[in-house]
């Protein structure tokens, strides 16, 4: 299995990120893939699995076949993100930046020393980078608002299961495989490579995305990252739709609000998850609550919301 051994500074100063550049290489994988098992994603993928082979030429696919679909991803495409926030022109001009004898370097190394001959050439990084920006500008950055809200209620949840269980509480179940081993090993996935030891005062990243995928990168010796999927339903690319009907009754702002409680949320991921602002989601639980359509209860030092039987009801009957 593979571990990275770190000192407890290092793990206590460990920092939840959003990256755009991390969720563009997860969307870039889930198009490579051309699969998906939630129906929303196989919508998405509808939309733009035809003109991302169209975009495709012979020696870009083959680049994305070497760098993206083994075990191992080429190191120069998912580059650590920053601690402070970057835009993802930021992010992306590093792995324009990336020598080509790096970039080489990399994809042999993602299919295990033996580099072909058609990917012997410099413009491996330019051809990554012109291809991320496609997928950014085409397929994310139209609902990166959105997605960035799923990303934040994502790290909120984390940031909940810290406060209440510590490190070994939240990084559980942060990706398969992965679990706190105690004397500072983190294993970070099963597969069997040597460990690593990071030096005390380097940044431990920990980098959530919404098209599902995990992986790790690293900027030895001053940055390591984890990326991984976002949770449960958070992780639904459009979630359920409130019904038109509801909307009405309820007011569309307040209707979406009792559609997202299928599941038990705080008040900062309700914020996180629509948008709204903290007092008029606070307002919103108040009548639902009066009303005996969400129920409340408190998970450590968190407060958690949640439909009542009625709630599910009414939210039901709208569906056809």
């Amino acid at each position: 299995m593979g571990w990275w051994q770190l000192d407890a500074d290092t793990l206590v100063g460990g920092r939840f990120v959003v990256s755009p550049l991390a969720e563009t290489v997860a969307s870039l994988c889930l198009l490579t893939s051309g699969r998906a098992t939630h129906p929303a994603a196989r919508r998405w993928l509808a939309e733009h699995l035809p003109a991302y082979r169209e975009r495709l030429d012979p020696v870009t696919a083959l680049l994305v076949r070497c760098a993206l679909e083994q075990p191992w991803m080429a190191d120069f495409c998912a580059p650590p993100p920053s601690t402070e926030a970057r835009t993802f022109a930021e992010e992306l001009a590093v792995v324009r930046g990336t020598p080509p004898d790096v970039a080489r370097a990399d994809v042999a190394v993602a299919v295990n020393g033996m580099l072909p001959a058609a990917l012997d050439r410099t413009d491996l990084a330019e051809r990554m980078a012109g291809l991320l920006q496609w997928v950014w500008a085409r397929a994310v950055e139209p609902e990166w608002a959105r997605r960035r809200r799923v990303m934040e209620a994502d790290i909120v949840a984390r940031t909940a299961q810290l406060g209440q269980g510590g490190w070994a509480a939240a990084l559980a179940d942060l990706r398969p495989g992965m679990r706190w081993l105690g004397d500072g090993r983190l294993r970070i996935n099963a597969h069997d490579r040597p460990p690593r030891t990071i030096r005390s005062g380097a940044r431990l990243l920990f980098v959530p995305v919404t098209p599902g995928g995990a992986w790790v990168t690293w900027d030895e010796p001053h940055t390591y990252a984890v990326i991984y999927p976002c949770s449960g339903v958070l992780a639904e690319p459009d979630g359920e739709p409130v019904p038109e009907a509801l909307g009405r009754l309820l007011g569309p702002a307040r209707a979406a609000v009792l559609v997202l409680l299928a599941t038990p949320k705080s008040t900062t991921q309700l914020v996180a998850l629509t948008g709204q602002g903290l007092g008029s989601v606070g307002r919103h639980l108040k009548v639902l609550l009066d009303a005996r359509l969400v129920r409340r209860r408190r998970a450590g030092r968190s407060v958690l919301y949640y439909r009542t039987g009625a709630g599910d009801v009414l939210v039901r009957a709208q569906r056809p």
